[in-house]
């Protein structure tokens, strides 16, 4: 797959990307992995290695992100939105295999369908150890997702990035732990913690940021039993 924007026309490679991706497929290759998170991966090398696939499309409502909803029966990360991903299993190469594995069997996309940007440097998660590699996308065939398992995935949404980019869906997530960070509402979504830190990035490196309400403050909503 390419690793970026390709040649236009009658070039004999891949059509460019769309002009409102192309400000974040440039920034890319200049992310360093404290412009995504202030915890690194630990030095001594440990940690489990894993991807998320942050894709990007033109959807019905404009040019959109893919997200899920983790269904509210699982034991960790219950009802949280997150980016498609998981662990890297033995057979993977590499985090880009891992993050497209990922997405076919947790919403049916199609690895075929999805032009890979870049691969970002990893960070880390310290309340679950994970060291995650983010990879940046473009679906470039949309067709019909779906939840792969209800059990582990209640929802999928193709949410669009004037949602997220409104002041009025933007605000600061307090969390009985102590944790504060940036949070969304959109497409009925409550966006909060890694998904949402990695989201407030590429909608700043991306220049579709607009100016918000930093002193709002929410707490997390209650996540329905089913």
């Amino acid at each position: 797959m390419s690793s970026g924007p390709g040649g236009g026309p009658g070039s004999g490679g891949p059509a460019p990307l769309p002009d409102w991706l192309s400000t974040l497929a440039r920034a890319a290759g200049s992310i360093g992995g404290t412009d995504l998170s202030r915890f690194l991966p630990p030095e001594d090398g440990s940690g489990r290695p894993s991807a998320v696939l942050m894709v990007f499309t033109d959807g019905p409502g404009g040019p959109s992100v893919l997200l899920l909803q983790r269904a509210s029966s699982l034991r960790d990360h219950a009802g949280q939105v997150a980016f498609p991903g998981g662990a890297l299993d033995p057979g993977d190469d590499g985090p880009v295999a891992a993050a497209l594995r990922e997405a076919n069997e947790e919403v049916g996309l199609d690895p075929a369908s999805v032009r890979v940007v870049a691969e970002l440097p990893s960070i880390y998660i310290p309340v679950s150890g994970f060291v995650v590699t983010p990879v940046l996308a473009w679906w470039e065939r949309p067709h019909p997702i779906r939840a792969g398992d209800a059990a582990e995935v209640a929802r999928v949404a193709v949410v669009p990035l004037a949602e997220l980019a409104d002041p009025a869906d933007r605000f600061t997530v307090t969390h009985p732990s102590g944790f504060v960070g940036p949070g969304f509402e959109a497409q009925g979504l409550f966006v909060w913690g890694f998904t949402a830190g990695l989201l407030d990035r590429m909608m700043h490196f991306g220049g579709w940021e607009q100016p918000w309400d930093r002193a709002r403050r929410r707490g997390l909503p209650t996540v329905p039993a089913e």
